[in-house]
């Protein structure tokens, strides 16, 4: 008999047990509450002291029967998550149960994803393909695989589904390309982590040209189930996991809930599964709307970009910390006046930091290449990407009066997402 859960439950518990929650509901009646009641979680004091996770406040109890990994698994800096096994199992189980839906008996999986570093996704995705309710044969190969050495084994042993982020998946179509290799036993190409844009998608289309193209599935480390992939799904649309999860989109600049289709806003979870690590009204980072009206049994939203207040930023397999930089840039060009932009030139993310320098600055060019430099140290993975033709990089001196800011409430944003989210078709043939 599966387990039931509710926020009726999970509230009290954490109130009890969490220091961080205790404080935060403080106000609010001990009784009656609803989702509505509970205020927003203020991500980065959720994550304050989370490297020590003897002290780290959010914690509901010892990380003894417990399994730890890190967000943002690109960086040095990535913040630690973990989940009892308890919940790890009832993750992965959910997942997999709902990936079912993007696969078919006998079906042939190369687990593409990447690991080591305390990074969870290569662990989740073979994970969740035990509990697929289909007869499936794994291939775990990782994202660090030789691109020669997938290509034979594809070919070798009639893999036909691939999985991995869409970095990843792009790599690997230029070496197809360059060797001209085009791969016609792929059916299906399955990838997480990133968003996919029009010219990526046609670049996959030619080296697999009759590979169905899906998302696996949304999830993250630190909020763990967000969103299941249906076949009924165009790219960038997920439905809700209504067991596991309560989802609102709200409004970014009043709060204010929304209800109705079509108009966007910051996504919202609040996971009732998980006790260790609990998450009420967290921002999960993305912009998004709803598809079908409220009420809709797992109901359908469209990812819409990172929210300008992100605190932390995906562009292909890199992370990027708005926190980090802000700390940068502040050492470096001793500016609090900045913006991170993310925009899509072909296939490859264009990815600019925008800075403004002090008035009394008689020369630019030192400062920045000081702060160039400062960002590729922290971030290498941007020179790697870069090299392989995902990825072009900037940092941009600029005015004041450059920075965008919100169209309400006349703040800065930090981060600027500009790629385009909406493709027409359902599935990408």
């Amino acid at each position: 008999m599966k387990p039931t859960y509710s926020l009726e439950q999970l509230v009290p518990y954490i109130r009890q047990h969490s220091n961080f929650y205790h404080k935060h509901l403080e106000h609010l009646p001990e009784n009656g509450l609803t989702l509505k009641d509970l205020p927003l979680t203020h991500v980065a004091d959720y994550w304050s002291g989370s490297n020590d996770l003897s002290h780290w406040s959010v914690l509901t109890g010892d990380v003894d029967d417990a399994l730890v990994l890190k967000t943002g698994g690109s960086t040095s800096q990535g913040k630690l998550a973990v989940y009892s096994y308890e919940e790890w199992q009832a993750l992965v189980s959910t997942f997999g149960a709902s990936l079912s839906a993007q696969l078919n008996n006998g079906d042939r999986v190369a687990n593409l994803f990447f690991s080591g570093d305390l990074y969870a996704s290569f662990l989740f995705v073979h994970d969740s393909l035990a509990y697929v309710e289909r007869s499936i044969c794994e291939f775990p190969f990782t994202g660090n695989v030789e691109p020669d050495v997938l290509a034979d084994a594809i070919e070798r042993h009639r893999i036909n589904v691939l999985a991995g982020v869409p970095a990843q998946l792009l790599q690997f179509c230029a070496y197809l390309a360059q060797h001209r290799r085009v791969l016609y036993g792929v059916e299906t190409l399955l990838y997480a982590g990133e968003s996919l844009f029009a010219p990526q998608l046609a670049i996959l289309g030619e080296m697999f040209p009759n590979a169905r193209i899906a998302s696996i599935g949304y999830a993250s480390v630190d909020a763990g189930l967000i969103g299941a992939s249906d076949r009924d799904c165009a790219l960038g649309e997920h439905r809700v996991f209504d067991q596991q999860t309560l989802l609102e989109i709200v409004d970014e600049h009043t709060g204010e809930v929304i209800e109705e289709c079509d108009r966007t806003g910051l996504l919202v979870l609040t996971n009732l599964t998980r006790r260790l690590m609990p998450l009420l009204r967290y921002p999960v980072g993305d912009r998004a709307c709803w598809r079908e009206p409220a009420a809709t049994p797992r109901r359908k939203f469209a990812l819409k970009g990172r929210s300008a207040h992100s605190q932390r930023v995906r562009v292909g397999v890199l992370s990027l910390f708005t926190e980090e930089i802000h700390e940068i840039v502040q050492r470096v060009a001793h500016s609090e006046q900045w913006q991170l932009l993310i925009e899509q030139t072909g296939p490859k993310d264009l990815l600019s930091v925008k800075w403004v320098p002090e008035p009394q600055l008689q020369a630019v060019e030192p400062v920045l290449r000081e702060l160039r430099e400062a960002l590729l140290a922290h971030y290498p993975a941007i020179d790697d990407l870069s090299r392989e033709g995902l990825l072009e990089f900037r940092v941009l001196p600029c005015a004041t009066t450059d920075l965008k800011l919100h169209p309400r409430s006349g703040k800065q944003l930090r981060v600027l997402d500009l790629r385009v989210y909406d493709v027409p078709l359902q599935e990408f043939v």
